[in-house]
Protein backbone atom coordinates (compact mmCIF):
# COMPACT_ATOMS: atom_id res chain seq x y z
CA UNK A 1 0.00 0.00 0.00
CA UNK A 2 1.16 3.44 -1.05
CA UNK A 3 2.03 5.85 2.31
CA UNK A 4 -0.11 8.62 1.40
CA UNK A 5 -3.11 6.02 -0.27
CA UNK A 6 -2.96 4.25 3.27
CA UNK A 7 -3.12 7.54 4.84
CA UNK A 8 -6.29 9.36 2.66
CA UNK A 9 -8.00 5.45 3.29
CA UNK A 10 -7.71 4.72 6.84
CA UNK A 11 -10.78 4.92 9.21
CA UNK A 12 -11.39 3.89 12.27
CA UNK A 13 -13.66 1.09 12.03
CA UNK A 14 -16.25 0.28 14.86
CA UNK A 15 -17.69 -2.94 13.33
CA UNK A 16 -15.92 -6.37 13.45
CA UNK A 17 -16.46 -9.95 11.68
CA UNK A 18 -15.94 -12.82 14.52
CA UNK A 19 -12.54 -13.66 12.37
CA UNK A 20 -9.07 -13.56 15.17
CA UNK A 21 -6.49 -11.63 14.33
CA UNK A 22 -3.18 -13.24 13.83
CA UNK A 23 -1.11 -12.56 17.28
CA UNK A 24 1.71 -11.85 14.04
CA UNK A 25 -0.49 -8.72 12.91
CA UNK A 26 -0.87 -7.62 16.55
CA UNK A 27 3.12 -7.45 16.71
CA UNK A 28 3.81 -5.65 13.30
CA UNK A 29 0.94 -3.21 14.69
CA UNK A 30 3.07 -2.39 17.76
CA UNK A 31 6.35 -2.78 16.12
CA UNK A 32 5.48 0.02 13.55
CA UNK A 33 4.31 1.96 16.77
CA UNK A 34 7.76 1.80 18.16
CA UNK A 35 9.21 3.42 15.08
CA UNK A 36 7.50 6.99 15.84
CA UNK A 37 9.93 9.59 16.82
CA UNK A 38 10.21 10.43 20.51
CA UNK A 39 12.02 13.30 22.11
CA UNK A 40 15.53 11.94 22.87
CA UNK A 41 14.63 8.93 21.56
CA UNK A 42 13.48 7.71 24.82
CA UNK A 43 10.75 5.61 23.34
CA UNK A 44 8.29 5.62 26.63
CA UNK A 45 5.72 3.42 24.82
CA UNK A 46 4.77 0.33 26.73
CA UNK A 47 2.14 -2.32 25.73
CA UNK A 48 -1.02 -4.86 26.37
CA UNK A 49 -2.42 -6.91 24.31
CA UNK A 50 -5.37 -8.75 24.98
CA UNK A 51 -7.07 -11.13 23.45
CA UNK A 52 -9.02 -13.38 25.73
CA UNK A 53 -12.41 -12.87 25.53
CA UNK A 54 -13.36 -12.72 29.07
CA UNK A 55 -11.03 -9.84 29.90
CA UNK A 56 -12.19 -8.17 26.76
CA UNK A 57 -15.87 -8.69 28.64
CA UNK A 58 -14.57 -7.28 31.13
CA UNK A 59 -12.59 -4.56 29.81
CA UNK A 60 -15.83 -3.01 27.35
CA UNK A 61 -17.48 -2.56 30.94
CA UNK A 62 -15.26 0.53 31.36
CA UNK A 63 -16.36 2.56 28.27
CA UNK A 64 -19.29 3.83 26.80
CA UNK A 65 -17.92 2.13 23.91
CA UNK A 66 -19.01 -1.38 25.70
CA UNK A 67 -20.07 -2.57 22.27
CA UNK A 68 -17.07 -1.73 20.04
CA UNK A 69 -14.31 -3.55 22.66
CA UNK A 70 -17.34 -6.80 22.34
CA UNK A 71 -17.09 -6.94 19.14
CA UNK A 72 -13.32 -6.51 18.30
CA UNK A 73 -11.41 -9.91 18.84
CA UNK A 74 -7.94 -8.03 20.16
CA UNK A 75 -7.14 -4.78 21.70
CA UNK A 76 -3.76 -2.93 22.65
CA UNK A 77 -3.70 -1.03 25.61
CA UNK A 78 -0.91 1.56 25.29
CA UNK A 79 1.02 3.32 27.62
CA UNK A 80 3.05 5.63 28.35
CA UNK A 81 6.15 4.32 31.09
CA UNK A 82 6.00 7.47 33.32
CA UNK A 83 9.70 6.62 34.85
CA UNK A 84 10.87 7.24 31.13
CA UNK A 85 9.65 10.28 30.86
CA UNK A 86 11.28 13.45 30.47
CA UNK A 87 8.57 16.18 29.01
CA UNK A 88 4.84 15.75 29.33
CA UNK A 89 3.93 17.58 26.02
CA UNK A 90 6.75 15.95 24.01
CA UNK A 91 5.97 12.67 25.74
CA UNK A 92 2.58 12.43 24.82
CA UNK A 93 3.19 13.76 21.86
CA UNK A 94 5.28 10.94 20.88
CA UNK A 95 2.65 7.97 22.07
CA UNK A 96 -0.14 9.50 19.27
CA UNK A 97 2.56 9.29 16.82
CA UNK A 98 3.04 5.76 18.21
CA UNK A 99 -0.75 5.05 18.04
CA UNK A 100 -1.09 6.85 14.72
CA UNK A 101 1.76 4.24 13.20
CA UNK A 102 -0.35 1.68 15.04
CA UNK A 103 -3.46 2.30 13.07
CA UNK A 104 -1.96 2.98 9.74
CA UNK A 105 -0.27 -0.61 10.04
CA UNK A 106 -3.69 -2.19 10.89
CA UNK A 107 -5.10 -0.99 8.04
CA UNK A 108 -1.85 -1.82 5.57
CA UNK A 109 -2.68 -5.33 7.13
CA UNK A 110 -5.91 -5.52 6.03
CA UNK A 111 -7.62 -4.93 9.92
CA UNK A 112 -9.73 -2.58 10.79
CA UNK A 113 -9.38 -0.32 14.11
CA UNK A 114 -10.28 2.61 16.31
CA UNK A 115 -8.96 4.40 18.88
CA UNK A 116 -10.11 4.17 22.24
CA UNK A 117 -10.02 7.65 24.47
CA UNK A 118 -12.99 7.70 26.28
CA UNK A 119 -12.01 4.90 28.65
CA UNK A 120 -9.19 7.12 29.99
CA UNK A 121 -11.93 8.21 32.64
CA UNK A 122 -11.30 4.87 34.04
CA UNK A 123 -7.94 4.79 33.98
CA UNK A 124 -6.82 3.32 37.60
CA UNK A 125 -10.28 1.03 36.90
CA UNK A 126 -8.04 -0.15 33.63
CA UNK A 127 -4.72 -0.85 35.05
CA UNK A 128 -6.34 -2.79 38.25
CA UNK A 129 -7.95 -5.29 35.49
CA UNK A 130 -4.89 -5.57 33.82
CA UNK A 131 -2.62 -5.96 36.71
CA UNK A 132 -0.41 -2.95 35.32
CA UNK A 133 1.29 -0.54 38.29
CA UNK A 134 0.78 2.71 38.40
CA UNK A 135 4.29 3.80 36.87
CA UNK A 136 2.42 2.96 33.63
CA UNK A 137 0.04 6.03 32.19
CA UNK A 138 -2.83 4.86 30.12
CA UNK A 139 -3.05 6.54 26.98
CA UNK A 140 -5.51 4.30 24.83
CA UNK A 141 -7.14 1.37 24.00
CA UNK A 142 -7.13 0.24 20.53
CA UNK A 143 -9.79 -2.09 19.45
CA UNK A 144 -8.77 -4.62 16.51
CA UNK A 145 -10.66 -6.81 14.18
CA UNK A 146 -11.23 -7.72 10.66
CA UNK A 147 -13.81 -5.09 9.26
CA UNK A 148 -17.68 -5.94 8.91
CA UNK A 149 -17.28 -3.17 6.37
CA UNK A 150 -15.19 -1.11 4.14
CA UNK A 151 -17.26 1.82 2.74
CA UNK A 152 -16.48 4.04 5.47
CA UNK A 153 -16.22 7.25 3.74
CA UNK A 154 -14.99 10.69 5.50
CA UNK A 155 -14.36 14.33 4.69
CA UNK A 156 -12.04 16.70 5.85
CA UNK A 157 -11.96 20.82 5.70
CA UNK A 158 -10.36 22.05 3.05
CA UNK A 159 -6.49 23.08 2.96
CA UNK A 160 -7.35 26.91 2.68
CA UNK A 161 -9.73 26.58 6.10
CA UNK A 162 -6.78 25.30 7.94
CA UNK A 163 -3.49 27.29 6.87
CA UNK A 164 -3.29 30.04 8.91
CA UNK A 165 -1.01 31.88 6.70
CA UNK A 166 2.01 30.99 4.75
CA UNK A 167 4.87 33.64 5.35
Amino acid sequence: MDLLDGIYTRRSIRYFTDEPVDKDHLIEMIKAGTWAPSGLNNQPWRFVIINDRAMLIKLSSLTKYKRIIEESRSCIAVYVDKKAMYNDVKDHQAIGACIQNMLLAAHALGLGSVWLGEILNKSDSVNSLLDISDEMGLMAVIAIGHPADRKATSKRRDISEVILKEI
